[in-house]
């Protein structure tokens, strides 16, 4: 079976609270003026809005190898997705800089670049427009009880910034100056520590 390029849409928002995921020196790029988005990435196990369903152990192994590229400062994304499975320098807007999975959800962290199009994808999420992540790899599929299943060939090549997202529930949000000083509740406090200790 022949690899296509499979692209996958979720809503990136400015208007929902999540957990602060930010390390100190990237609460000081955004105390600075920085922008930094985070959020559930991708799911697994679960049949998107493009009727794809991405397995566990697939997405997680994905994940792992990403990694990778998020170690040596080359997790980069476009605005907009592109037809073809190589990224194009003069279109990134943004750069991953973690990346890891919470149960089926891939979670991550991106640092908005000083870029053209970052200029373009930062000046859109200020005036509250929602953007989708999506993401962008090389597979084949299968069709299994009525879905259909991504296949072991699958590639993540990188996550982009687009404007038609089709998975409901599945939020980025804006981490923001004013946001990097709430107080948790216990309960988030003691799910953060769980996730990092895990992560370990």
């Amino acid at each position: 079976m022949a690899k296509v390029l499979l692209r996958e849409y979720y809503e990136l928002c400015d208007g929902n609270v999540c957990q602060d995921l930010l390390t100190e020196s990237e609460k000081k790029f955004v105390r600075d003026g920085g922008m930094m988005l985070s959020g559930m990435m991708q799911m697994a196990e679960i049949q998107n809005g493009n009727g794809r369903v991405y397995p566990q152990k697939i997405l997680m192994r994905e994940v792992q190898n990403y990694k990778k590229l998020v170690d040596e400062n080359r997790a980069l994304g476009e605005l907009d997705h592109p037809e073809e499975s190589v990224i194009n320098l003069r279109n990134v807007s943004h750069q991953v800089t973690d990346i890891w999975m919470e149960d089926n959800k891939v979670m991550g962290k991106m640092k908005v670049l000083e870029t053209p199009s970052g200029g373009i994808l930062r000046s859109l999420v200020d005036s509250g427009v929602s953007i989708g992540i999506s993401s962008r790899g090389l597979g084949s599929v299968s069709e299994q009880m009525g879905k259909t299943i991504v296949e072991d060939d699958f590639q993540l090549i990188c996550f982009d910034m687009v404007s038609e997202p089709s998975t409901p529930g599945a939020f980025m949000v804006r981490e923001n100056k004013n946001r990097i000083n709430e107080v948790f509740t216990k309960a988030d406090r003691i799910n953060r520590a769980l996730n990092n200790i895990l992560r370990d």
